[in-house]
């Protein structure tokens, strides 16, 4: 019984160790695979916000399409939170935030005759870019039809998640 056990192994030894050099290599590329280093480094907040900033541009411009504004939608996650003080002063994460903000926008979309943003300054740390610009608009307000016209300084403060923007806070004057 022990010669044959014995013989059994020895005549399969060789197919055992090529299936587990194969098994420890499956095992390696699925471990590496999983891990990506390089998507993490790819994301360039410097760029990610310049990005940002001129999709935004386009979405105020008197001749904005919806493409703009889903351009712009791209770089927001799906549940995104928005906060504009004073007008919109909630900025909790929702799973329709992306939908709110296309419905928002439409809204808006070819209210300005002449609409200029000039960027500041950009500052990033950890998940948070901060971008300073300074706007100059005229336009018709959609609701009230009254002519408005308007110059001020905005800070946007972006939270990235996942490389998009999980929330939008404005501060402006």
């Amino acid at each position: 019984m022990f010669r044959a056990v014995l013989s059994v192994i020895i005549y399969w030894f060789p197919y055992i160790r090529i299936l587990m050099k194969l098994f420890t290599l499956v095992c390696l590329v699925l471990i590496f695979s999983s891990i990506n280093p390089i998507a993490a480094q790819e994301f360039n907040p410097q760029k990610f916000a310049k990005g940002y900033f001129n999709a935004w541009l386009a979405t105020q411009s008197p001749n904005a399409t919806k493409e703009n504004i889903e351009h712009y939608l791209t770089f927001l996650a799906d549940d995104v939170g928005h906060q504009h003080l004073p007008y919109d002063p909630e900025d909790t994460r929702s799973p329709d935030g992306k939908s709110k903000m296309r419905k928002g926008m439409n809204y808006y979309l070819g209210s300005h005759t002449e609409y200029e943003g000039k960027l500041i300054s950009l500052t990033d740390g950890y998940n948070v870019i901060v971008i300073k610009y300074q706007t100059s608009l005229k336009g018709i307000h959609p609701q009230t039809k009254q002519v408005i016209a308007q110059n001020y300084l905005t800070i946007e403060v972006l939270e990235i998640e996942n490389g998009k923007v999980s929330v939008i806070r404005k501060y402006s004057e």
